[in-house]
């Protein structure tokens, strides 16, 4: 099967659908997203149409009293499986057989499918939620993410796997208000929460009263994955949220990962922002340019011996999966993303590789950036981006969204650039902080730096099919004019 993610147009749609041969689409009519029924039965036979392979679209009524229009290739839902037996017996399966073909976009080319198979993505994953981040059977699990991203099939699988219940939630986690989110943990008694740093920075400005308003007593670990973290955010879930009791169990991986490279172990000491070490069973390291082994400096994170829950390559592309991955160094996967190791052993990300500031030969992550911009009292949220440079070989743009009230004028552009020179250097001040209302970010709510910088060079930016706000590029443009 293939999981896709919601919020994605009927384009983007078919082209998964098209790529993979699908012959049936499960979807509903629509769903609830901030007040307001979000169709999604007429996206569905948009896509539809494009694809010869598709023999029958499922359908969930969510909205019984609307009409919908149907087409011949249209099954209701409770007409297809009501009457079914509860109990089926499954079929025994080579553990090579693949089960899933999960897409993942690239910074050029169409999305890639990534093929997992029975055996090794589910032994991962139950090894993963039951020894990473410790849930247990007695567990309500709740991630916050969209079915169609990796964390979605991890949550899932993991949480079933080790007899835990699992928590979905239709909506965003910050509507009606917002505390949205710790009313649900109140109310189901969530013992493992995942959230990512982007929503934490999103909820902060609402107070630590809108958490406390709400007994989370029954939290017992935060996991967390997609992005690097800066020390405010994380210091306010762990101290705020969780109370100064539970771990965040900080993880890395990726769609063709099928599981995580680094992960903070919940019983061993942690350091602030650290992904721990290791995950279990992972050949990891942190190569230089050069392909030697580095420490307490920034490097490629690679991974040096196969794990269960590696993708067996790209859907219809075998090449292209060779030039991402294995092309640098012999016998390697080369994953993209810088990482460090200090001198305790702990793990650190510094951002995707292809998002690299080489400030006058000094390789900087934009993670960097952001988290001294948001040290500034004005600022909430920040996206670095580098630009060439005639001197500097890179020069950086921040755009900031100003906490509301802030004066947006050349005093707080100087201040903000005060800050971050301040923390980084002198020889890290940014070229230019551009002032915006949001920036774009995919529904699992990570920051599509790649479409800024387009953006700013003119440049197409690739496959931006998983934006869930591509407003946010129009408001950007109009800044930057």
């Amino acid at each position: 099967y293939l999981p896709i993610f919601s919020g994605f147009g009927a384009t983007a749609i078919a082209a998964r659908l098209e790529d993979a041969g699908a012959k049936l689409l499960f979807t509903a009519d629509g769903f609830w997203r901030r007040g307001a029924a979000v169709p999604m039965k007429a996206t569905a036979d948009a896509a539809i149409s494009e694809v010869p392979s598709l023999e029958h679209l499922v359908v969930w009524r969510r909205f019984p009293s609307e009409p919908v229009i149907a087409g011949e290739r249209d099954v209701d839902w409770r007409a297809a499986f009501e009457d079914q037996p509860k109990l089926h017996v499954a079929p025994e399966l080579d553990p090579e057989t693949p089960m899933m073909i999960a897409y993942t976009s690239g910074t050029t080319g169409p999305p890639k499918g990534s093929v997992h198979v029975h055996g090794g993505l589910l032994v991962k994953l139950a090894a993963e939620a039951a020894y990473q981040v410790d849930v247990r059977s007695a567990d309500v699990l709740f991630w916050v993410t969209d079915m169609g991203w990796i964390m979605g099939p991890w949550e899932i699988f993991g949480g079933h796997a080790v007899g835990a219940t699992v928590l979905l939630y239709e909506g965003a986690p910050n509507h009606p208000g917002p505390d949205r989110l710790w009313d649900i943990c109140a109310r189901h008694r969530v013992g493992v929460l995942g959230i990512s740093p982007t929503l934490v920075r999103a909820l902060m400005p609402a107070g630590d009263d809108a958490v406390r308003a709400h007994d989370l007593s029954s939290l017992r670990v935060f996991g967390s994955t997609g992005e690097p973290w800066n020390p405010e955010p994380y210091r306010w879930l762990f101290d705020v949220v969780g109370g100064g009791r539970c771990p965040i169990v900080n993880m890395s991986g990726g769609t063709e990962v099928g599981a995580c490279f680094l992960g903070q172990s919940p019983v061993i000491p942690t350091k602030v922002c650290s992904l721990g070490s290791a995950s279990l069973g992972m050949a990891v390291d942190v190569y230089d340019e050069q392909g030697r082994p580095v420490r307490e400096q920034v490097g490629e994170l690679v991974c040096t011996k196969p794990w269960p829950g590696q993708t067996r390559g790209f859907w219809n592309a075998p090449e292209r999966y060779l030039e991402t991955y294995w092309s640098r160094w012999p016998g390697v996967w080369v994953h993209g993303d810088w990482a460090s190791i200090d001198s305790d052993g702990y793990w650190y990300l510094h951002g995707r590789s292809d998002d690299t500031l080489n400030i006058a030969g000094k390789r900087m992550g934009p993670a960097e950036f952001e988290s001294a911009a948001v040290d500034h009292p004005s600022v909430i949220e920040c996206a670095a981006v580098g630009v060439p440079d005639d001197v500097k070989g890179t020069a950086v743009w921040c755009f900031c969204i100003a906490r509301p009230g802030a004066e947006t004028d050349d005093a707080l552009e100087a201040g903000v650039k005060q800050t971050i020179a301040s923390e980084l250097g002198k020889a890290f001040t940014p070229a230019r902080i551009v002032f915006v209302d949001e920036l774009p970010k995919t529904r699992s709510a990570k920051i599509v730096r790649r479409a800024i910088r387009a953006l700013v060079l003119g440049e197409e930016a690739g496959d931006l099919s998983s934006l869930e706000n591509p407003s946010a590029l129009d408001a950007i443009g109009r800044a930057l004019a």
